[in-house]
């Protein structure tokens, strides 16, 4: 059982959950929702994205009336992008019964937590996790409002082969099941246009010193860098590439899209390229709640818009089913779209993908990043 699998492999901390009151299912009471990733660790700054998404949501429902009479109540989960703490952390809010989970951020934390809330009846759609794997081998529950890593590869593939061919390129990744995921999408499309990459090699995240991969940058002579992987870790590995002399074009994906990333680089990210879905902020659906989180002093980049799009819309298809029951919702979330929502009009497939991705490339300058 999914539950017991969570002894294995030595103790863990115990993962935080953030308790709301009331029951999903309950007749009466608040509704129990929840968002789960990274709230704490080196990837945290996604985590306060999907959290500041998801309280801006509920206070926005709730300030409408909430759902079907009753109010929200969020409840944070803290998987650290650990795939043993996210089956712990999926355990304890399908306790406390949530009907819905926006989350998580990490791949590697979405699939395994996706087995125990299809087995515990719990809705799952993700605002970020982009693994192939997370919907084709998910089941009756597993959504999300991003695209996927075979698509994002594509786009990058094709400009690497378009825009860089006759340089070196090395190809990087973490080992991660998006990373690696998607190194490995990005190197399909870009072999596919005829291009073979100098170097595909991985590395080892957490650490602070990536001297070693720089050196293999350096003896190949390598010119293009494409890095599956998060910002901390690409953020470092170019500032320290940098610092050595290495005259490098960095080229990333969405795990790219926080302003800590610059932080990170400073100057030395200058004309990093990523992939992204085209600016939610931008959107004409998100104008009203862009300028409420602006309000706050927060900006919605990255992840925040779409964690409130994944709660806004299983608020429409509860109100429109008339209950909360998750797999009621998760048929009419197929056959009932498309859901509007601050991202523009959302469908899905049968498996729980979008159907319309639309992954489009990114440049930062002087410290902020903007579509090409």
């Amino acid at each position: 059982m999914l539950k017991r699998r969570t002894m294995l492999g030595g103790a863990l901390a115990a993962p935080a959950v953030f308790a709301g009151t009331g029951g999903a299912f309950a007749q009466s009471g608040p509704i129990r929702i929840a968002t789960a990733g990274p709230m704490t660790g080196q990837y945290a700054a996604f985590g306060g994205q999907m959290r500041a998404g998801a309280e801006q949501a509920v206070a926005d429902i709730n300030g409408r009336g909430g759902v079907l009479g009753r109010q929200l109540a969020l409840e944070v989960g803290d998987d650290a992008c650990d795939p043993r703490q996210a089956v712990s952390v999926a355990n304890q809010l399908a306790s406390r019964r949530v009907a819905l989970v926006a989350g998580h951020f990490c791949s590697g934390s979405s699939i395994p937590a996706s087995k125990v809330y299809a087995e515990e009846g719990v809705l799952q759609i993700s605002p970020a996790s982009t693994n192939p794997r997370y919907t084709d081998e998910g089941s009756w529950n597993t959504f999300r409002v991003c695209g996927r890593d075979d698509q994002q590869g594509q786009v990058a593939g094709r400009y690497i082969a378009q825009n860089m061919r006759g340089q070196r390129i090395a190809i990087l990744h973490d080992n991660s099941a998006y990373g690696r995921g998607l190194a490995e999408e990005t190197k399909k499309a870009l072999n596919g246009a005829g291009v073979t990459e100098a170097l595909f090699s991985a590395y080892t995240p957490g650490e602070r010193d990536y001297s070693a991969i720089v050196s293999r940058l350096q003896q190949a002579n390598i010119q293009v860098v494409y890095v599956g992987g998060y910002h901390t870790e690409s953020g470092l590995i170019l500032r320290q590439a940098k610092e050595r002399g290495l005259n490098i074009t960095l080229i990333g994906g969405d795990a790219l899209v926080t302003n800590e990333f610059w932080q990170i680089t400073g100057a030395a990210g200058e004309g990093t390229l990523m992939t992204f879905s085209s600016d939610p902020r931008k959107r004409p659906t998100a104008a009203s709640v862009v300028q409420a989180f602006r309000a706050r002093n927060i900006d919605p980049e990255g992840y925040v818009l779409y964690t409130y799009a994944a709660i806004q819309i299983w608020a429409a298809a509860a109100t429109r089913s008339n209950g909360t029951d998750p797999r009621r919702i998760a048929a009419l979330l197929k056959s009932g779209g498309p859901w509007q929502t601050v991202l523009g009009d959302i469908g899905f497939t049968d498996k729980g993908d979008v159907t319309v991705p639309d992954y489009v490339f990114y440049v930062w300058r002087n410290g902020s990043y903007a579509e090409m």
